[in-house]
């Protein structure tokens, strides 16, 4: 879903600038919920207000709901079926894909510099070293940025 929220809301609509989308990701990080709903409901937001959110919203959930529902209905009797299993083997090799390709260009629009890096990496490690939650992790990085800005930087 990132990279086809990014490819709508930044390439064709320009209804947010990859900076603001990549702030909308952050925040989605931090509240409950699926990132992309989260995103779509900030968008949605930022453009119409409560009625936006609420529109954005339901428009990113029901299409998903409608067709889990269906292939819900019939998947079942296909589970066994060896085309079926090589299917969603292909699925998840595209899904690992996209989820590169979403992380590339994250990289590319939010870190910079030696000290962009080391917020990466030093996330990373508490991430999965430590597994600590990705909410505890962009506190964390939010005030070593805010103490960064303030008096190492001047």
């Amino acid at each position: 879903m990132l990279p086809l929220l990014r490819m709508e809301v930044v390439e064709k609509n320009n209804w947010a600038t990859d900076e603001e989308l990549l702030d909308y990701y952050s925040i989605g990080q931090c509240t409950p919920g699926i990132i992309a709903i989260n995103t779509a409901t900030f968008v949605g937001y930022k453009m119409r207000g409560v009625g936006g959110a609420v529109l954005t919203t339901l428009g990113v959930v029901t299409p998903s709901i409608i067709i889990i529902t269906l292939i819900a209905a019939v998947l079942q009797n296909f589970m066994n079926n060896p085309y079926v299993m090589e299917a969603f083997a292909g699925i998840r090799i595209v899904v690992v894909a996209l989820v590169l390709s979403a992380v590339v260009e994250l990289w590319k629009k939010g870190v910079h510099g030696k000290f962009g890096v080391f917020i990466f990496a030093a996330s990373m490690a508490l991430l999965i070293f430590f597994n600590l939650s990705p909410i505890a992790v962009i506190l964390i990085a939010s005030v070593v940025g805010l103490v960064y800005l303030k008096w190492v930087r001047k």
